[in-house]
């Protein structure tokens, strides 16, 4: 399988990179778009039942639209860290250190990867808030339903924003070297 990836690599390097990128840029951008742009004009609507309505579908379609990208980070991340062998250069068969350079730059990787899981778990936790609110906005209980998905815009989507800052700096730093 390893090696399998290592192939796979060497052959569409270019395009997982590409993937990747775009997939954060979708994501990350995506995310500053809603909260710093969207969300401020929907917060203008008047009528509650219209502006809640209204985030519901947004962040439905947002989160929609991200989904592929989220898995393509995922997918490409782990081919990237295997076919580029940055634990291959870091340390041996016995997990000794082989290079302290290499192994500094295989710990930003790992740093990374944990970045974008946490922020995997934090969109799945908005994905189900969103579910809950628009359920409850259905049935027509909107004090509930803003309550349900009130976290979002506050914490959870600026928790993410700066993660995915974050990452996008880690992932220059890696191609630095």
């Amino acid at each position: 399988m390893k090696q399998a990836m290592v192939e796979l690599f060497g052959t569409y390097a270019h395009e997982i990179v590409f993937t990747h990128v775009l997939s954060a840029f979708v994501w990350v951008g995506g995310m500053i778009a809603i909260r710093f742009a969207v969300h401020p004009v929907m917060q203008s609507i008047e009528d509650p039942k219209i502006r809640l309505g209204k985030t519901l579908q947004i962040t439905k379609n947002l989160f929609h639209l991200v989904i592929p990208f989220i898995i393509a980070i995922i997918v490409t991340a782990v081919l990237m860290a295997v076919g580029l062998g940055f634990r291959a250069a870091a340390v041996d068969e016995s997990g000794n250190i082989i290079s302290q350079t290499a192994y500094s730059i295989y710990q930003i990787v790992h740093i990374k990867e944990v970045v974008w899981m946490v922020m995997a778990a934090n969109f799945t936790w908005m994905y189900f808030k969103r579910r809950k609110a628009q359920k409850l906005f259905d049935a027509g209980d909107l004090p509930a339903a803003k309550a349900a998905v009130a976290i979002v815009p506050k914490y959870l989507l600026p928790i993410n924003i700066a993660l995915g800052v974050l990452a996008l700096w880690l992932g220059v730093t890696l191609r630095g070297f």
